[in-house]
């Protein structure tokens, strides 16, 4: 970013897409010397890293105002807003509004709405993304579920979709721009549509872009909820330019766990969903949320989840060890002492990395398309399909499509030469 302003963006890849609209709108008002940290909340180690950046940039840029947004601000403005360091503190709806960025009060140093009252997305709209390769489009903001362990909501008020004809648009202009994938983002992306008049569901938004947008090479998905999957969703799956990397809102791997999380799905709809994917998609992977340590599980219900990461072919896993948040059901369940937890998340990763070494080691030889994301060293990084970290030992133009085959894995990367 110019004008010595500069934007930290923590936690989701929804923070990600709404950072390049605070981009734009310190651009585009000629704002100068500014640093935003767009915030997250997901877990206490999230807050702690909050509170950590915020510090760090007062130290490193200590003339620059500090303006603390995203949805830990948003859940809890009073709290940054004591911090010395902070000038002002904008809620996730504000951050977005333009009005707010052309006359920048940093006098009202608590700018926050009741987020849970609103009824529609603030409108977006991104045509570029400063260095990345894929571009974000935003389906939907908020979750109308209650997960007993989740505050989200609370930061991102309920779900608001995007009308699909707007997203379609957004796309075709991102894709004019020159870029060859698109993910879908939100929230609770497969939730989409259910408040919008004619109740599209995400299935057939998807249907809708890759029929409309026939030139978008590559679309993936964000995070996913397989109770929310339906079975519209089994005739898109084959179309090849729908990603075959599925990431999967999982949390845990025992049914009465996942009952006490108040989540909608078991953990058979879990291994059935996967097994399905897999019997259309062979060339599919996956990923998941899981966390380590819920209130009340004991050791045959953790092992449920550590049966699950086989059973559900997981490669790509993103371990949570659980820490109690404010204000949440689960925080006033009977908790597991802090070691216990600790030991469980990092048995969990374990098994997570074996599983992604044994993927790796296997994808030798075996060709795919690579999306390059940055050049260094001359080297080439980027994605596969299965969002797979590729090395490539040459120099390829950032944001291409290129076919390689794998010749080897270093350090948890495959290592691919063009073809």
């Amino acid at each position: 970013m110019d004008k010595k302003n500069f934007l930290i963006n923590l936690g989701c890849r929804l923070n990600i897409y709404e950072g390049e609209i605070i981009k734009n709108h310190l651009k585009k008002n000629n704002l100068e010397n500014i640093t935003v940290i767009n915030s997250c909340t997901v877990t206490a180690e999230a807050e702690k890293k909050v509170e950590y950046e915020i510090r760090k940039a007062k130290r490193n840029n200590p003339n620059n105002k500090i303006i603390v947004t995203g949805c830990a601000a948003q859940i809890n403005p009073e709290k940054y807003n004591k911090l010395n360091e902070v000038d002002l503190v904008l809620g996730n709806k504000e951050k977005l509004q333009s009005m707010v960025w052309e006359d920048l009060d940093f006098k009202n140093s608590i700018q926050v709405g009741e987020i849970l009252l609103e009824k529609k997305p603030v409108p977006t709209a991104i045509e570029k993304f400063e260095g990345k390769s894929r571009a974000y489009i935003e389906i939907q903001q908020g979750c109308d579920h209650r997960c007993t362990f989740c505050i989200i909501p609370f930061g991102r008020g309920n779900n608001r979709s995007v009308p699909a004809g707007e997203i379609i648009n957004r796309i075709q202009n991102i894709v004019n721009n020159g870029y060859r994938e698109v993910v879908l983002t939100g929230v609770d992306i497969t939730d989409y549509g259910k408040d919008l008049p004619a109740k599209p569901t995400f299935s057939n938004l998807i249907k809708r872009i890759l029929k409309l947008v026939p030139e978008l090479e590559q679309l993936r998905l964000s995070s996913i909820d397989c109770a929310e999957i339906d079975n519209e969703f089994w005739d898109i799956l084959s179309d090849k330019r729908l990603m075959p990397h599925f990431h999967i809102s999982l949390q845990a791997g025992n049914n009465m766990i996942l009952k006490r999380m108040k989540r909608r799905h078991s953990r058979e709809m879990a291994i059935e969903f996967c097994n399905k994917v897999l019997s259309i998609r062979s060339d599919a992977t996956f990923g998941a949320d899981i966390i380590a340590g819920f209130p009340t599980e004991n050791e045959e219900m953790f092992k449920d989840s550590i049966k699950l990461i086989d059973e559900c072919h997981l490669t790509h896993l993103h371990i949570f060890p659980y820490s109690p948040r404010e204000n949440t059901a689960a925080a006033r369940m009977p908790q597991l002492d802090k070691k216990i937890i600790k030991n469980r998340a990092k048995i969990l990763r374990e098994k997570g990395l074996t599983n992604l070494k044994k993927h790796l080691t296997n994808k030798i030889g075996k060709k795919e398309l690579i999306l390059v994301e940055k050049n260094e060293d001359q080297k080439s990084f980027g994605k596969d399909q299965n969002f797979l970290n590729v090395i490539i030992n040459e120099t390829v133009k950032e944001g291409n499509i290129i076919p390689c085959i794998y010749t080897g894995v270093e350090n948890n990367k495959l290592i691919a030469k063009r073809i």
